[in-house]
Parts: structure tokens; C-alpha cells; sequence
């Protein structure tokens, strides 16, 4: 059996984890305040190509989407979302548990645009419903496709208009940045939105993602927000650690851009068969709408999602490719789903 149903399901790239093994018996300082920690921010930092931002590292994108969000609005303030939106659908009421609302937008791409956005805040006008605040995007978004500049330009122009705040999800950013249709550098995103994260957890860290915050006005005592959220981990050396090595000699973009590769093989392998797609995606999820019949006999080799029931006879599923997916794995697929 071979996994097809996420981008987690193996552990870390060797790079890592001979560096957290090198490191492992070095006494360092808790809570983030390590050597290793500092120094994979001037990492980020060069990379971003910005001396003003801060970076904070937390274990996962559901605590930073948490943290975030729960951090920067007032309780009667909401967040903006996609109807397919992370924050939305896929954890657990966290937002609502803190006591803000998650306003959704019907998307058929998975994306928000002014318009959308637009429709909402014309809706909640008074006191008398929450105020929306905060636009969260998600790039690449849940359905696989991704923002192009101008789209992030015309989203950010937007808010501030509004004085609305916009939060980037990142937890597959690798995979977007080096998506073809791609034309946004990482460095970018720190003059398009208030904050935004890039995600390791799901692009050959253990676990981790590096949170950026550009808006000055957010920064203050963050940290407190990150500890009494249960964030602040202890031997934050860890997520230092891992961050140093993805962006060394490129890791974090190449490990990306092969999760897409692999998965483009599948998707032009489903379109020379004739199949239909939710959507083409560029990005490493796929989603193709197959006979229910074919669903059952794919599942004898491999695992994948169900996505949701598309007529009587035929379900979309969703394949997702990693860092570490072996090509092999994936020749075999295609020719399995060739000979069904």
C-alpha cells in the first residue's frame, strides 16, 4: 500500500534530521531564544530580503492560523475566508472556540477576490454583527491552485483601502512559489500582506512552520500571545534547526518543486486517459473525479481522500504528492489507473 493522502505521511529530508542529531547533545537556551533558532531568522531574513520583519517558530499551521488570528482581532471582530478555507472546514471551529467568527465566500477556485470580499463587508454594516477585519488566504489554497502577484496586489490594495487586515496561510507555500504557473518570488509576500507563514511541516521538516510578521503594528509582545496559546515550545531549538537546514542550498524549493513534479506526472496521465478534475491544479493536490468502480480497485495499492460524492457513479478524489514521493511509486500508479 503507497500513500497518495497527504504531503506528511514521511518523516523528515536527512538533511535534518543529521542536524538535529549533530546538534543533539549541544546545551542551548529554551523557548526559541537558542543560537540556531536566531540564526535561521537571519536566514529568513536575507531570503525575505528584509531587515524590518519579525519571524517566530511554531509547530503547526492550525496554531499559527490560531495565534494569529485570535491575536490581532478584537472580540467582535471576524475573519474573511474561502467556503474551502483551512480556518473554515479543516480546524475544528478553532477560530470560533476563541470567539471570532468565520465569514466564507463561495469559491469555485478555492480563492478570494475583492469583489467577494467586497459583497461580504457590504452585508455586516453595524454593531448589530460581528465586523469583519481580517481576508485569509491560503496559497497554494486547499483545492491546489495558486495566487498570482497581481491577484495578492489587488487583495492587499483592497484591505488597506478598508483597513482590513491580510493573512497569507502558507502551509504549502513551498509548493506554490515553485508551481510553473508561479510568478511571485518568496520575498514578495513581505510587501503584499500583513503577515503570512511558510510551511516545513508539509515540505520536509517534522514538524514547523516559520510565522513572518511585516505590519509593525501586530509585532508587539507577540511572543505572549504564542505562550499562553501553548505554542512557545520548550526546546524551540528544534524548529531552528530544521528551518537552518530547508534553506540551505535551496531544500525547502527543490524538495517543493518535486512534490509538483510528481504530481503533474499523475494529473497529465489522468487528462491523456480522459478523465475530469475538480480543477487543474499546479500545485502537488490533484483532484480528479473518477467511476466509483475504478475508486475501489486504485484503493487495493493505494491510499488517497475522498473528497466528495460528484454523481451516483463517481466520487472526486484527492492525491497529494511529498517531497519524498518516489517517482516509481508514481509510474505505477499511472499504469494501474491506465489499465482499470
Amino acid at each position: 500500500m503507497y500513500s497518495f493522502t497527504n504531503d506528511y505521511s514521511e518523516g523528515a529530508h536527512e538533511n535534518i534530521l543529521k542536524a538535529l542529531l549533530d546538534s543533539n547533545l549541544k546545551q542551548s537556551s529554551g523557548y526559541g531564544l537558542d543560537e540556531y533558532s536566531e540564526k535561521a531568522k537571519d536566514i529568513l531574513k536575507n531570503v525575505l530580503k528584509n531587515e524590518k520583519i519579525d519571524i517566530h517558530f511554531i509547530p503547526g499551521g492550525t496554531q499559527v492560523n490560531l495565534i494569529c488570528i485570535s491575536s490581532f482581532l478584537k472580540q467582535y471582530e471576524a475573519a474573511i475566508a474561502a467556503d474551502t478555507g483551512h480556518i473554515a472546514v479543516h480546524e475544528t471551529g478553532a477560530i470560533e472556540a476563541c470567539g471570532h467568527k468565520v465569514i466564507t465566500a463561495n469559491s469555485n477556485d478555492g480563492k478570494l477576490t475583492v469583489d467577494k470580499i467586497e459583497k461580504i463587508l457590504k452585508i455586516h454594516t453595524d454593531e448589530h454583527m460581528v465586523k469583519p477585519k481580517l481576508v485569509y488566504i491560503s496559497n497554494a489554497t486547499e483545492i491546489g491552485t495558486i495566487y498570482k502577484k497581481q491577484e495578492l496586489i489587488d487583495l492587499y490594495t483592497y484591505c488597506r483601502e478598508k483597513n482590513l487586515l491580510f493573512f497569507i496561510d502558507g502551509a504549502r507555500m513551498g509548493s506554490a512559489i515553485t508551481s510553473i504557473e508561479n510568478d511571485l518570488e518568496l520575498c514578495d509576500l513581505v510587501n503584499l500582506c500583513d503577515a503570512f507563514y511558510i510551511g516545513g511541516t508539509k515540505n520536509g521538516a517534522l514538524f514547523g512552520e516559520a510565522l513572518v510578521i511585516c505590519n509593525d503594528s501586530l509585532k508587539e509582545d507577540f511572543r505572549y500571545n504564542i505562550k499562553q496559546k501553548g505554542a512557545l515550545l520548550a526546546k524551540g531549538r528544534l524548529l531552528g534547526i530544521q528551518f537552518m537546514e530547508l534553506f540551505k542550498d535551496d531544500l525547502f524549493f527543490n524538495l517543493a518543486k518535486h512534490a509538483n513534479e510528481m504530481a503533474a506526472l499523475i494529473q497529465d496521465a489522468l487528462i491523456e486517459e480522459n478523465y475530469k478534475l475538480l480543477i487543474k491544479s499546479p500545485t502537488n493536490q490533484i483532484f480528479p473525479i473518477l467511476p466509483n468502480s475504478s475508486i475501489e480497485k486504485l484503493r487495493e495499492k493505494y491510499s488517497f481522500n475522498t473528497w466528495e460524492e460528484y454523481d451516483e457513479n463517481h466520487t472526486i478524489i484527492r492525491l497529494v504528492t511529498s517531497w519524498a514521493t518516489e517517482k516509481d511509486k508514481v509510474l505505477d500508479f499511472i499504469k494501474d489507473l491506465k489499465n482499470l
